[in-house]
């Protein structure tokens, strides 16, 4: 499924945005992108995002600003500095040359000055995304919602034709048994036109006829995989990989019911059970 969500928490200190994004993925995919700051808490942020979200090709981007007056400082390393006099009186000896050593040239060297970030309550901090990522995680469920609504109000119309399809397959199933019976005693009529076939003979063919092309059982599963999906539909939550089984399952049983058809008018109905139930694995598909 698709969908999207914002959040946007700004402080005295610090300002903080969230964006979550998705779209249809048969698995859970999911790409985060955040400041090298925030790399030690990946693993919470993941944990985080699993619990809402279950299933799609999911994007977050979170950025940060530090508002604070200075987030960094400058720390004077005393034992390089002393070093480098060191090393400097030391060559001023080896060469005979005066020692002219001045506070701001040795403060250009390097390592003598270096700029360190100050450390920040990571425990605050997290809180205050952790806060930002709950609130993107709800408008992004919401946006899942009204499309997991749109999508079950369509899905229920593919079922119901489905049924249609079902209960057409269930009618016209004696009919050929019937009409099967009538051409085989035109044709054995036709054949032999004085000689008496025993009854029982052609009942025995007819039975057996009959046992080949039954598709009863095939119904009765085809009728209640399409209940049981309403019902998964109405109760809602995570049942999209639910449905997938159960549409693979409606799919064998559709298969099935035109391997043992013979008959044009129930081929044609088992075609268009076959198109409804693809369309609503495609569907199902994007459904968390």
């Amino acid at each position: 499924m698709t969908g999207f969500g914002r959040s946007e928490i700004i402080s005295e200190d610090r300002k903080i945005v969230v964006e979550i994004k998705a779209v249809n993925h048969r698995y859970c995919d999911m790409n985060i992108k955040l400041p090298k700051r925030f790399n030690h808490f990946e693993a919470d942020i993941r944990n985080l995002l699993k619990e809402k979200i279950q299933r799609g090709k999911v994007d977050v981007f979170i950025t940060y600003e530090d508002y604070t007056k200075s987030n960094v400082c400058v720390k004077y390393n005393k034992e390089i500095a002393a070093e480098y006099i060191g090393y400097l009186k030391q060559m001023a000896e080896d060469f005979e040359i005066a020692a002219d050593i001045k506070t701001s040239n040795i403060g250009r060297f390097p390592e003598i000055f270096t700029l360190e970030e100050q450390s920040q309550d990571d425990e605050e901090v997290w809180e205050t995304l952790k806060e930002s990522i709950e609130e993107a995680c709800d408008k992004f469920v919401e946006a899942r919602i009204v499309e997991g609504e749109n999508l079950k109000n369509d899905l229920l119309i593919k079922l119901d034709n489905m049924l249609k399809a079902v209960s057409f397959i269930e009618e016209k199933s004696p009919e050929i048994i019937v009409d099967y019976k009538k051409r085989l005693m035109e044709k054995i009529d036709e054949l032999n036109a004085n000689t008496q076939i025993d009854e029982s003979r052609i009942a025995l063919e007819v039975t057996l006829y009959a046992d080949k092309i039954c598709v009863d059982e095939e119904i009765v599963r085809l009728k209640s995989h399409i209940e049981s999906t309403k019902k998964i539909l109405t109760e809602g939550g995570a049942v999209g990989r639910k449905l997938d089984f159960i549409a693979q399952e409606m799919n064998r049983e559709a298969n099935t019911i035109l391997s043992k058809s013979n008959s044009l008018l129930i081929s044609d109905k088992g075609i268009e059970l076959k198109t409804e139930i693809e369309k609503v694995r495609e569907q199902i598909q994007n459904i968390e």
